[in-house]
């Protein structure tokens, strides 16, 4: 695999494991670092981005879309919906830190927008808490190399 599509493949795969589609861009990044696909670093910066970009889409969807969360079409569940209003609701924005747990970041993060969270402010909380997330993942595959 060249570098350009590891890059490219690990972009897509990271954008689309933000959104409420199922995504491993967990498990891709891994096999890159195992692999030795790509300058490490990059890497992390591209997962990053490709996953900041996907919640930066959800956001929008619920700045705009929320009115809509009734209708069979609408992305997540209400339960889903009313799980992330009620985390916000005690814990505040700062639960955007966790915009990468599965199953409740993605929800998350359309909360955000519907309860109009500064988008600077969901920003720098959403790609910290998501780098880290990489960052660990990297790690974690190095110290598996190395045995």
């Amino acid at each position: 695999m060249s570098d350009l599509t590891a890059y490219v493949s690990l972009f897509f795969s990271a954008f689309v494991s933000a959104t409420i589609l199922p995504g491993t861009s967990e498990a891709a990044l891994a096999v890159m670092m195992n692999e030795g696909a790509g300058v490490p670093a990059l890497l992390i910066v591209v997962a990053t981005l490709g996953n900041v970009l996907g919640s930066v889409l959800n956001w929008f969807l619920g700045r705009f879309f929320t009115n809509f969360k009734d209708r069979k079409w609408f992305p997540i569940k209400e339960a889903q919906y009313d799980r992330a209003v009620g985390w916000f609701d005690k814990y505040g924005k700062w639960t955007l830190l966790l915009a990468w747990v599965p199953f409740f970041g993605d929800p998350l993060t359309i909360v955000a927008g519907a309860m109009r969270v500064h988008f600077g402010f969901f920003l720098l909380m959403v790609t910290l808490g998501k780098a880290a997330r990489y960052l660990f993942v990297m790690q974690a595959a190095a110290l598996i190399l190395l045995e």
